[in-house]
């Protein structure tokens, strides 16, 4: 009986993501989810700018590499070219939350159906740990080096929060990979994402809440610490929206 094995959606080669990096475990939650579903053959990722803009070296389905911010408008493109084609986005907040918000804000209101991965570690990973949009107030980083200073620089974006409320999306949930029980509700809720978009029903993103030890400048282990005890109260986990569940409750 196999107890354990490598997601065949994912390539068998090494992670370049740093050590405690949290990629690798959204990596296999995003593999797992498109093995159970068994929509491989079907699906074409689409690669951010940031630290998974080398994303395409570990899916083992098609993917494209968009410019810095774009994925979600490449997506789109792609999922109204072939609508039989399953398509997600896989991006960082730098991307998505900076660079990218129009993409994102827009292709959510018009509930295009695809599946957006969004990884929140509230710096900016690959230039070298900037402040990004997601920040924590008082948070230091190479930009803020005495804490980010809100009435200089505003209050982080909360984009799940944001999202939600657009008439627009199906389904926007928060989750988190810094301990068991959360990587098996991050499981949960990709996979409900990309199910959502097999039945049509449209646009759905799962924000993760992720641990950068490197631009942190802790231990993995410290840093899945400062992440539970900072990110997690400043971003609150749990569904935003899921106009689904509303039509249940309304026929009960």
């Amino acid at each position: 009986m196999i107890v354990f094995q490598k997601p065949k959606s994912l390539c068998d080669v090494p992670l370049h993501y740093c050590p405690g990096c949290t990629h690798g475990i959204i990596h296999r939650l995003v593999a797992e989810a498109i093995d159970e579903l068994g929509i491989e053959g079907d699906t074409i990722g689409v690669a951010p700018v940031g630290c998974a803009v080398m994303a395409y070296n570990y899916f083992n389905c098609d993917m494209v590499e968009a410019a810095h911010g774009r994925a979600p408008a490449v997506a789109t493109g792609i999922k109204r070219a072939d609508p039989s084609k399953i398509v997600f986005s896989y991006q960082g907040d730098g991307d998505l939350a900076s660079i990218g918000t129009a993409e994102t804000v827009h292709s959510a209101t018009r509930n295009e159906n695809i599946t957006v991965i969004f990884v929140n570690n509230a710096i900016y990973g690959m230039t070298g740990g900037q402040m990004a949009p997601t920040t924590l107030p008082g948070q230091v980083t190479q930009t803020s080096p005495y804490g980010r200073d809100v009435k200089q620089c505003g209050y982080p974006v909360k984009i799940s929060e944001m999202l939600s409320q657009l008439e627009g999306p199906e389904y926007i949930e928060r989750v988190a990979v810094n301990n068991v029980k959360n990587v098996r509700a991050a499981k949960k809720a990709i996979k409900k994402a990309f199910q959502n978009q097999i039945d049509g029903k449209g646009f759905s993103l799962i924000e993760v809440i992720s641990s950068c030890p490197t631009n942190w400048g802790m231990s993995p282990e410290k840093a899945l610490g400062w992440l539970e005890e900072n990110m997690i109260p400043y971003y609150p986990l749990g569904v935003y929206k899921d106009r689904s569940a509303g039509k249940e409750a309304e026929a009960k």
